[in-house]
C-alpha cells in the first residue's frame, strides 16, 4: 500500500484558461507575470525545485512561454501538465473540489455590485438576529486592506466589518479581543444560513488582533462552507478506511465531509512545518491533503508581486527536505485551484491553467500535456491509493 500528498500552491496559475475572456481574464498568468517582474526587478526569480519537477515546463504548455529566468529544458525529475477548469467559476471551493473528482457545473450566486454590495433586507435580517446595531465595509475589498482602514472604527462601534469579492463569499472580519473569537463564529453561521437562497458557496470568519490602525489576521480563520455537490476524492478514501489529514482549510472547503484528521497553522511556513511532520508519520494508504493559503490571501489578492515571489522561493527552499522523505511507493501532487495574477487590477481570480506535477520514487518524468478538466488529478490519486475510480477524471500514466 502507498501514501499520496497534493500540495495545493493556493492561486498559482500559469496562463489564461482557453475560456479566460468569458472572465475578463485575457492575458493573465500569475506565475509568468511573477517572473517577468522579478526580472526586471534585477532579481530573477529562483525555484529551482519547483522547475526541475516541471513547473515552469506546464507553464510552457500553457502558455506558449517559459517564464522569465527558467532555463531548465530536460532532465526533469517529475512528470507535469496543465490543466484548464471544467467548472463554470474560478473560485476556491470549485477547483478544490474539481480536484478531487466533483465538478462544479452550477452557478455560484455573488454579489457583483462593488459598493454597496449586500442586499439591505439580508443586513437587516443579519444584525437583528445576531444583535448588531449594524456593520461596516459592505463592499469588494481585500482583507488586508479593509482591516487596516475600518479597524479603528470597528473596535470604537463594535460593529463587524463584511465585504466580498468575485467570489462566492460573504466575509466577516472582527478583533479577536474585542468582539470575541466564539461570537464572530456564531454570527457567521447565522449568516450562512440566511444566505442560502443567494447560492453563496462560503462564509468567512476572519479574525485579527492589533491596535491603532497597526492590525494582523490570526490563524483562527473559519470557512463556514457549503458541502460538495458529489462524492470527492476525500469521501471514497475515508470509506475504505483510510486516513484523510487535511492541512490547513482544507477541512473548511469540505466542509469536514471525509476528513479523518485535521491540522492548521497561521502561515505557509507552519504548514509545510506540519506536513514535514506528516511525511514521517501519515500511515500507509493515506491521503494528505494541504492548502498554502499565504500565496493567494497575501500575495495574489493584496496584488503584492514582491510578497509572491518571496513566498514562492521559501516554499521551493524547503522542498529537498520533504523530498528526501518520500517513501517508495508515496506520490505527491503539486496543483493551484486557480490563478491571482498580481498584475492584474483589482483583487479577484483569474482564470487559468493550473499545473499540475508528480513526484516521487516511482514517477517517470515526462510531459503529460494538457489536460481539459483538473479531475484528472484526483482520479491519478485514486487509482495511485488502490481506491474504487471517481465518478469524473482520466487517470494519468505515470510510471515508465
Amino acid at each position: 500500500m502507498t501514501r499520496s500528498f497534493i500540495l495545493v500552491l493556493d492561486s498559482l496559475g500559469v496562463g489564461a484558461a482557453p475560456d479566460a475572456a468569458a472572465f475578463g481574464d485575457s492575458g493573465s498568468n500569475t506565475l509568468g507575470h511573477i517572473a517577468e517582474w522579478r526580472e526586471a526587478q534585477g532579481q530573477p526569480l529562483r525555484i529551482p525545485h519547483l522547475e526541475s519537477l516541471g513547473l515552469a515546463a506546464a507553464s510552457h504548455a500553457a502558455s506558449g512561454t517559459w517564464p522569465a529566468a527558467c532555463a531548465q529544458r530536460d532532465g526533469f525529475t517529475g512528470a507535469w501538465a496543465a490543466a484548464a477548469e471544467r467548472s463554470r467559476g474560478k473560485d476556491t471551493p470549485s477547483g478544490h473540489w474539481e480536484m478531487s473528482g466533483v465538478p462544479v457545473d452550477f452557478d455560484w450566486g455573488v454579489f457583483a455590485e462593488p459598493d454597496p454590495c449586500f442586499p439591505p433586507e439580508l443586513i437587516r435580517a443579519w444584525t437583528e438576529a445576531c444583535g448588531l446595531d449594524g456593520i461596516l465595509g459592505d463592499c469588494h475589498a481585500s482583507g488586508t486592506e479593509i482591516i487596516a482602514r475600518l479597524g479603528d472604527a470597528h473596535v470604537a462601534t463594535g460593529r463587524p466589518i463584511v465585504y466580498t469579492s468575485g467570489d462566492s463569499v460573504f466575509q466577516v472580519a472582527v478583533h479577536e479581543e474585542h468582539f470575541g473569537l466564539e461570537r464572530l463564529y456564531k454570527i457567521c453561521k447565522v449568516a450562512f444560513e440566511l444566505l442560502q437562497p443567494y447560492r453563496i458557496a462560503r462564509v468567512i470568519a476572519r479574525p485579527f488582533t492589533g491596535a491603532n490602525g497597526d492590525y494582523k489576521r490570526t490563524a483562527n480563520r473559519k470557512d463556514i462552507a457549503v458541502p460538495p455537490p458529489g462524492e470527492t476524492l476525500l469521501d471514497v478514501a475515508s470509506r475504505e478506511g483510510r486516513e484523510v489529514i487535511a492541512l490547513g482549510k482544507i477541512g473548511d472547503i469540505f466542509a469536514m465531509r471525509g476528513v479523518t484528521q485535521l491540522h492548521k497553522a497561521p502561515d505557509n511556513m507552519g504548514m509545510f512545518d506540519h506536513l514535514m511532520t506528516q511525511v514521517d508519520s501519515a500511515p500507509e494508504g493515506a491521503l494528505v491533503f494541504a492548502n498554502f493559503v499565504d500565496f493567494d490571501q497575501n500575495y495574489g489578492h493584496r496584488r503584492d508581486l514582491a510578497g509572491y515571489a518571496q513566498a514562492l522561493e521559501a516554499f521551493d527552499a524547503r522542498l529537498p527536505a520533504f523530498m528526501a522523505k518520500l517513501r517508495p511507493g508515496d506520490l505527491c501532487a503539486f496543483t493551484a485551484d486557480h490563478g491571482c495574477d498580481p498584475t492584474f487590477p483589482g483583487s479577484d481570480h483569474t482564470r487559468e491553467y493550473v499545473p499540475q506535477l508528480f513526484a516521487g520514487p516511482g514517477v517517470k518524468a515526462q510531459s503529460l500535456g494538457l489536460r481539459e478538466s483538473f479531475c484528472d488529478l484526483g482520479q491519478t490519486v485514486a487509482r495511485h491509493l488502490g481506491l474504487p475510480a471517481l465518478m469524473h477524471g482520466t487517470p494519468l500514466s505515470l510510471s515508465a
